[in-house]
């Protein structure tokens, strides 16, 4: 373990959800209108779906939410409590207690803002074709009601002040881009390093203005190879079916901070990973696992951003950085969850 990793050198910003995770048959999916690996919020037709779960099926409970699990498992890696702060917006209830309870647990320093009115955000993970599909269907609730007075209070501006690194999901854009835009200021005054992730297609679709708002603090951008696609295609990018040549017209897109270049990484599943960064692009391939050793694909991809993450505030290189996120996905879909057990034995 790196010397110099502190406590509070990372803050990441999301929409903390208690994760009810259980395996379904595509019946369930049918029944509220979704599809295999979507991701939505939820609308008022999916309501008594989480009720459903919790009475009709074994359900485990995870603290979730893309940036949340990243951090996660990033703590997981680094084996220091702490060390990631997390903001974000819960109730005071019993999901909020155990949301708490499980991210604490698991090293996180969570630094919530409490609604008074609403309940904590839930996401209904629900898991088909033996693992290898799963669709979220997340219920905001609380964590839809963030608001930058949680970052102005003293104690959490001097957070922001002392981070060294910020990583947000793109889910956080439908709910505060105005707190995302004030970190990031921040972190560009500071010469801080900004990550986002794409997160979702419906970002780039229906939260493009909100997006294109935020990208240019994005120092490091990722994505998974649809969420590419999609934000190609909206952005219209003069190529929209090389993700190479995607990644690379992503890197150049407007930036605030000219002291460094902006590094774009595409997770393609089980295909390679892509960088690009200063003009060029480059392939990581990805361990095969056989396929009965997937149990579950939920938070691969946070995984993969925890395991970056962890080795990026240790100094490590990009490319290490990558081969420990593609590590730390691989461990985590041989589990139900975005979960690990034990100490993490990642060897660069």
């Amino acid at each position: 373990m790196d010397g110099h990793v502190r406590e509070g050198m990372l803050l990441g910003m999301c929409n903390p959800l208690l994760d009810i995770s259980a395996a379904v048959d595509g019946d369930l999916l049918a029944k509220y209108h979704m599809k295999p690996n979507d991701a939505i919020l939820a609308e008022d037709q999916h309501m008594p779906l989480y009720k459903e779960l919790v009475e009709q099926y074994k359900v485990e409970y995870i603290a979730g939410g893309a940036a949340q699990n990243a951090l996660r498992v990033a703590q997981w890696l680094l084996g220091k409590p702490k060390v990631c702060v997390f903001f974000g917006c819960i109730g005071r209830d019993e999901f909020g207690e155990i949301l708490v309870k499980k991210a604490t647990e698991d090293g996180v320093d969570v630094q919530y803002q409490y609604n008074e009115k609403q309940p904590t955000g839930t996401c209904a993970v629900l898991i088909t074709n033996n693992g290898t599909q799963r669709s979220l269907c997340a219920n905001l609730a609380a964590a839809n009601h963030f608001t930058p007075d949680h970052i102005r209070l003293p104690e959490n501006k001097k957070i922001v002040q002392s981070v060294d690194y910020v990583y947000v999901s793109g889910f956080f854009l439908t709910v505060s881009v105005e707190s995302i835009l004030e970190v990031a200021e921040v972190a560009l005054q500071r010469n801080k390093l900004f990550c986002m992730n794409l997160s979702a297609p419906f970002l780039s679709q229906l939260f493009k203005t909100q997006m294109m708002k935020v990208m240019p603090y994005v120092d490091i951008l990722f994505g998974n190879e649809t969420e590419a696609a999609v934000f190609a295609k909206e952005q219209d990018l003069e190529e929209k079916e090389d993700l190479h040549k995607v990644a690379l017209l992503m890197t150049q897109l407007p930036k605030q901070n000219t002291k460094r270049s902006r590094i774009v990484i595409i997770t393609q599943g089980a295909e390679p990973v892509i960088l690009a960064k200063d003009g060029e692009t480059k392939e990581f391939p990805v361990s095969l696992l056989p396929p009965e050793k997937l149990v579950d694909t939920n938070g691969a991809g946070d995984a993969f951003v925890g395991g970056f993450l962890a080795q990026l505030i240790q100094g490590a290189s990009i490319d290490q950085c990558i081969d420990c996120g593609v590590w730390a996905a691989t461990e985590i879909v041989q589990r139900s969850g975005c979960t690990f057990d034990g100490p993490a034995h990642y060897t660069p």
